[in-house]
């Protein structure tokens, strides 16, 4: 989910075979961010390195947190601001990397214990990322009333996750369910933009945005799937 949309000149005030091209080029670009980041995790659980993450993820884990929502809020700033393409995709490719060291730990414990259930989580978020995507594509309505809702779940849903880190209580199933139906929520919020507001030259800013909200729904999915085994 973005915030920093830039609204001077919309793509949906561009031409048919323009408005197309960007649509084509996000959702190629969020395909292959997926497909990336997917090496990556196996990259590293593969050498050992997400077990290391996950000691350091133990020990610190709001250094890790905080690297995680820097990246993502600041990745996404700078994308939208960048004029340099080159740039913007290496903003893009440290976003994936940090995203892919974040997750891993999860991924690895769910490798060990859960043989199966990352293969389940990553169908289930296609699913419901395709057809969220299409209801915002077939419908075209603009889900831009969304954005405030958003920005304040987000920040409530981050003084949780700081606070049971803090405190030391866990954050149960309602709590994914929560963050899955946020995410769902981002990615509507997400595919507006990208038919309604983003410049046609900001395409990367755009597949950022959406990776980074089909991400956190396979996230919390993966969470529930595993809860659900134990």
């Amino acid at each position: 989910m973005n915030q920093h949309v830039n609204y001077l000149a919309p793509v949906s005030e561009a031409s048919v075979e323009d408005r197309s091209n960007f649509i084509w080029k996000v959702y190629a670009h969020v395909v292959g961010a997926i497909l990336a980041f997917a090496a990556i995790e196996a990259y590293l659980i593969q050498n050992g390195i997400a077990e290391k993450i996950a000691v350091v993820s133990s020990e610190s884990p709001l250094l890790m947190f905080g690297a995680f929502v820097l990246v993502g809020w600041g990745g996404a700033h700078l994308a939208h601001r960048l004029q340099s393409i080159q740039l913007q995709y290496a903003v893009f490719a440290v976003f994936i990397f940090v995203y892919a060291a974040v997750f891993s730990p999860l991924l690895l414990m769910a490798t060990i214990y859960a043989p199966g259930v990352i293969d389940s989580a990553a169908g289930i978020t296609v699913l419901a990322s395709i057809g969220l995507i299409a209801t915002a594509m077939i419908t075209r309505k603009d889900f831009s009333f969304l954005r405030g809702m958003l920005v304040w779940t987000g920040m409530l849903a981050i003084v949780a996750i700081v606070g049971s880190i803090i405190f030391g209580f866990q954050l149960g199933t309602w709590f994914s369910v929560a963050m899955i139906g946020f995410a769902g929520a981002a990615i509507l919020y997400d595919t507006s933009n990208i038919m309604h507001h983003y410049p046609k030259d900001r395409y990367v800013a755009a597949s950022m945005a959406l990776f980074a909200s089909i991400a956190i729904m396979f996230l919390y999915i993966l969470r529930l799937l595993m809860a659900s085994r134990n």
